[in-house]
This record gives C-alpha cells, sequence and structure tokens, in this order.
C-alpha cells in the first residue's frame, strides 16, 4: 500500500485529506502541532480503513521540527509516496501592522518548509514515482499581503518542478481553494461572518480536498476547484491590480 505524509492533518483540509486517502487503502503518517487531535483522527482512521497510521507532531515554524520531518520523508526503508503539503496560517493583511516575528514565522511555515520537505520528497520519489500535493490558495493569483505572495511562490515553484520532475514519474500539483470552511478563521479569531463574504463564495473541504487528489491523478500542476473561482480568477487578469487589490483586502482565502 502507498504511505501519504500530510502536514496540518489534524482538523480542515489536511484532515480531509486523511480521510480520502484512508479510504483508498493509503497507510498515512500525520503532522500537525496538536498531538490530542493527531491521535484521534489516527484512531478513527485506523479503525474504520484498517490503514496504518504514524502520528508525528511538530511545528513547522520551528527548524528543529522541519528537520524531523524532512528525515521521516527521506527514509528509504519507509518510504513516502504522497506528500501533502497544508500546514499554514494567516494574519492580518496590514503588513505594516503585523509583529515582524509573526510575519517570519508565517513566511517559515508557508513557503520554507513546502521546499524544504518537497526537496526530501523528491530525493526519495525521483525514479520510483511520487506525487506531491501543495495546498496554495487562489489568493495567490491576486495581491493580498504576504498570504498572496506565499502562495503565488508555491504556485509558481509547483508548475516549474510538474514539468521538471515528470520524467522522473513524480507529479507537484498547487490545489487553489478559494474560501473553504475549516477552522482556518477560527484560529484568526475571527468569527462566522466577520470575513464578509457571500455564502456563495464558500467550499467545503471534502471537495477540495477530492479535487486536490483527482488532478494529482491526471498530472496537474495547477488545480482551481469550482468554476465559480475559475471564472473569477481569469476576470481578475483583465482589470486593473489597483482594484483586485482594494477588493482583495476583504476576507482570507
Amino acid at each position: 500500500m502507498p504511505t501519504a505524509l500530510i502536514t496540518g492533518a489534524s482538523a480542515g483540509i489536511g484532515a480531509e485529506f486523511a480521510r480520502q486517502l484512508a479510504d483508498r487503502g493509503a497507510d498515512l503518517v500525520l503532522v500537525a502541532r496538536s498531538e490530542d487531535a493527531l491521535q484521534a483522527l489516527a484512531a478513527e482512521l485506523g479503525a474504520r480503513h484498517g490503514v496504518t497510521v504514524e502520528v508525528l507532531v511538530a511545528d513547522l515554524a520551528v527548524e528543529q521540527d522541519v528537520d524531523r520531518v524532512a528525515r521521516r520523508i527521506a527514509d528509504t526503508g519507509r518510504p513516502i509516496d504522497v506528500l501533502v503539503n497544508n500546514a499554514g496560517f494567516g494574519l492580518p493583511l496590514h503588513f505594516a501592522d503585523n509583529d515582524v516575528a509573526d510575519e517570519v514565522r508565517h513566511l517559515r511555515v508557508l513557503v520554507e518548509a513546502p521546499m524544504r520537505l518537497m526537496h526530501a520528497a523528491l530525493g526519495v520519489m525521483r525514479g520510483r514515482g511520487g506525487r506531491i500535493i501543495n495546498v496554495a490558495s487562489s489568493a495567490g493569483f491576486i495581491s493580498r499581503s504576504t498570504y498572496s505572495a506565499c502562495k503565488a511562490w508555491i504556485i509558481g515553484f509547483s508548475r516549474w518542478a510538474n514539468d521538471e520532475y515528470a520524467s522522473d514519474g513524480v507529479t507537484v500539483t498547487a490545489l487553489c481553494p478559494g474560501f473553504v470552511h475549516t477552522t482556518f478563521h477560527a484560529r484568526m479569531g475571527l468569527a462566522a461572518g466577520e470575513e464578509g463574504v457571500p455564502s456563495f463564495m464558500w467550499l467545503d473541504a471534502p471537495y477540495v480536498a477530492r479535487q486536490g487528489l483527482r488532478a494529482a491523478a491526471r498530472g496537474r500542476s495547477v488545480v482551481i476547484p469550482s468554476l465559480r473561482y475559475k471564472a473569477m480568477i481569469a476576470g481578475s487578469r483583465l482589470v486593473p491590480r489597483s482594484l483586485t487589490t482594494r477588493i482583495a483586502r476583504r476576507g482570507r482565502m
């Protein structure tokens, strides 16, 4: 059976990836900061699907923790076949008002950690095959402070890596959802409705994870779940960047 390692697996999109991969028979390595949530999910999936579930507690803003996860990925005796870089968090959009230490931590989790884990994965996947799914965001196509910039990097790197390593049997896919019903916003201290985002703009985590897995199986470098977000992103290229920046000041993706 294949083995999948998922970061940010304790809730939201990460937990949905774990559920859907376990349903397909994959063994799992679940990575997140919350041990209790990981153990509960591991017990649930192990009992329901009969798969092996390993728990790895790590904070991907901490260099030593990233090293531990990278070493697990690079372990050729227990190879990882699927890597899902999903861990992340958001900050208020007013960059100049944010604590710069928070911004550095944000950059480490959204860019540095996925880059280092992809490097470890490619070291063992090249020649034997594998799939890497990077959870980016539709925000990566517009200008929205450092969150948007981080996601744009993930999208661009995934596009290049998918072409570069296709001949080695490795696919790299950037999954770019819009607003998704998860605990993401609650962790930022925002209650339901505070984002000012209409209900039709929200997606469900199971749908998003399913779209990511399907795109990875097809070898696609970028996938934008739902026609409405595809249309919005296509339309954003036709209007001035200053206008999309003003509109994007509301909410998170």
